[in-house]
């Protein structure tokens, strides 16, 4: 996500690459760069030069330290402005209320159905609620069936009411329905249309008004550019909605809703998708994506990712192996699994600082261990308890059956062999030269 933009700033910066200090002339061609950068990013023109202002105030009101360059000062600043302009802090959404209930407002098309399965799904695997899902975009037959298979794969309740086409009646049954059977959550997926129109409009108000939602989220296609911000002014003059989610982000967005919706309905970005599975779903925080825009990764967020997979007994288990070297590639497939449920590879890689530019341009799948995983489920038991059984015959025995070659397992094998021993020694607490001596060892044999 925000490839292109990311791009752009890094360029704009190397403008300030070797200057002694910050001046009004080396800056003015620095912000020029970075609102052309905005303005391709599809950034409302007034929100791009407003930017660039503030930043252009800041920037030469700043006593450049001997130690800082002038261009880190800048990206520091640009860093602090983007946040704000995304809303500078996180903000979580309402849920005080036995049942709380939340109202989905948006275009058809902008995944507020999606959305309303994968906000189910978060709320009942990290917060331990037991919500109920609404079925009440009674116009588009596929709406409620889509909920229903959501639902089921979450397994999680939808409620519908066959041949009721009256949404307000629903959603009020819905909410008794929630208290009488113990959801404590009721999560409300209304219908959407092509365009904004006051039949839309009217139906939605009358819907908030019979049920006073804790929370209104107005959901939006990211990729729609310019066109989301204005429908979500819209949106807002007549709900007065309280947070927005960006849907798609994890496609070829150029990240201008992201910028500029907060700016113009002053309500702020609550949650983001980031792909098509159920848990590609992520909480908004603006000083996180603005170091993501800027290259600098998020760690904070990779961590959060990790520890949601996190197994405290397992990890106590895998210790005890590591330190008696019995390792092995049933525990290696382990690994794998926990990784993979962290989410998209490629955007979970992307939050280690540095990495973001790495992989420009690489397209890393969530396939990208299916080589690894069929040379292991082509071991037998024996073999992926003990990896010292595998000789030259069962190495090719293993490169048949996993439709690879002996090359690849051979591979495979030395990788495993030398991770095991770094592994090993890092469990024992041998000092970290030994390890990076060995590291690097690797990288000259390959």
């Amino acid at each position: 996500m925000f490839d292109n933009l990311s791009d752009r700033l890094e360029k704009s910066f190397k403008l300030l690459k070797g200057q002694g200090k910050i001046t009004e002339i080396n800056v003015a061609e620095t912000l020029k760069d970075i609102r052309r950068a905005l303005l391709d990013a599809d950034v409302n023109f007034k929100i791009a030069k407003k930017f660039t202002d503030d930043v252009k105030v800041k920037a030469l009101g700043q006593d450049v330290l001997s130690a800082v360059k002038p261009g880190q000062m800048m990206v520091k600043i640009v860093k602090d402005e983007l946040a704000e302009l995304m809303g500078g802090t996180f903000a979580d959404i309402k849920l005080e209320n036995k049942p709380a209930v939340i109202l989905m407002s948006g275009l058809q098309g902008s995944g507020k159905t999606t959305f309303s399965g994968k906000l189910a799904n978060m709320l009942k695997s990290k917060k331990g609620r037991h919500p109920l899902l609404v079925a009440c975009d009674v116009y588009r037959p596929a709406a409620i069936d889509q909920l229903k298979v959501l639902g089921e794969q979450i397994k999680v309740p939808v409620y519908t009411e066959e041949g009721n086409l009256d949404p307000v009646k629903i959603a009020k049954a819905a909410i008794q329905h929630a208290k009488a059977n113990g959801n404590d959550v009721v999560i409300v997926d209304t219908a959407g249309r092509l365009a904004v129109d006051e039949q839309m409009m009217n139906e939605i108000s009358a819907v908030k008004k019979a049920i006073n939602p804790d929370e209104i989220l107005f959901v939006v296609d990211s990729m729609t550019g310019q066109d989301a911000v204005n429908t979500a002014k819209e949106f807002n003059d007549r709900l007065d909605f309280d947070g927005v989610v960006l849907t798609k982000l994890d496609g070829d967005t150029r990240g201008g809703a992201a910028l500029s919706i907060r700016a113009v309905v002053e309500k702020p970005i609550k949650f983001v998708g980031t792909g098509e599975k159920v848990d590609a779903l992520d909480v908004f925080h603006p000083d996180r994506m603005a170091d993501r825009i800027l290259g600098m990764g998020d760690i904070v967020s990779l961590v959060e990712k990790a520890q949601e997979q996190f197994d405290e007994e397992e990890a106590k288990r895998l210790q005890k192996k590591l330190q008696k070297n019995t390792f092995d590639f049933n525990d290696f497939l382990k690994q794998i699994s926990q990784i993979k449920k962290m989410g998209n590879l490629k955007d979970v890689m992307g939050m280690i600082p540095g990495m973001g530019k790495a992989l420009k341009g690489m397209d890393i799948d969530d396939d990208a261990f299916k080589h690894i995983e069929a040379i292991i489920y082509s071991m037998t038991p024996a073999e992926r308890e003990n990896p010292s059984l595998i000789n030259g015959g069962r190495r090719k025995r293993i490169a048949n059956g996993s439709g690879t070659d002996i090359q690849e397992v051979n591979r495979l094998l030395k990788q495993f062999s030398e991770t095991r021993k770094m592994m090993r020694m890092v469990s024992q607490g041998k000092n970290v030269q030994r390890m990076m001596s060995g590291m690097q060892g690797q990288g000259r044999k390959f």
